[in-house]
């Protein structure tokens, strides 16, 4: 039988929808919801006009979740990069790689999409093992 545990923190911006910040399922996976470069000190979009700024935010969201639900860097597996415009992929790419050793990288795919949440220029999700 599988558990389910809402994982959510104040350190990582409120959901905009009917969904969760993650959840854990059976103890060990955690599915986390794309996040968004909100700052949670204003709940505000920041940095409306730079990928750049946008991407260690929304890092920094993803980082706070994971820590919440007791896990790190280390233990993602997986990743989804939703980027406004693809000509921004090396820029956020560079500033993702700060976030994860090369040998042990998680697997991702990185899509290009018409329209993001609040317009912003990037969003990521991830899975993650403990």
């Amino acid at each position: 039988m599988t558990t389910r545990k809402i994982i959510k923190t104040d350190k990582a911006p409120e959901p905009v929808g009917p969904y969760n910040q993650a959840i854990a399922a059976t103890g060990q996976m955690i599915f986390v919801s794309g996040q968004i470069a909100i700052d949670t000190r204003i709940n505000q979009i920041v940095y409306t006009e730079d990928v750049s700024k946008q991407t260690e935010q929304v890092m920094a969201n993803l980082e706070a979740i994971l820590t919440e639900a007791g896990a790190t860097w280390s233990n993602v597996v997986k990743t989804t990069v939703f980027l406004k415009d693809m000509n921004d992929f090396a820029t956020v790419n560079a500033i993702y790689g700060k976030y994860f050793d090369p040998e042990n990288a998680p697997a991702r795919a990185c899509v290009e999409v018409a329209r993001l949440p609040k317009d912003v220029l990037v969003e990521i999700d991830c899975i993650a093992v403990r």
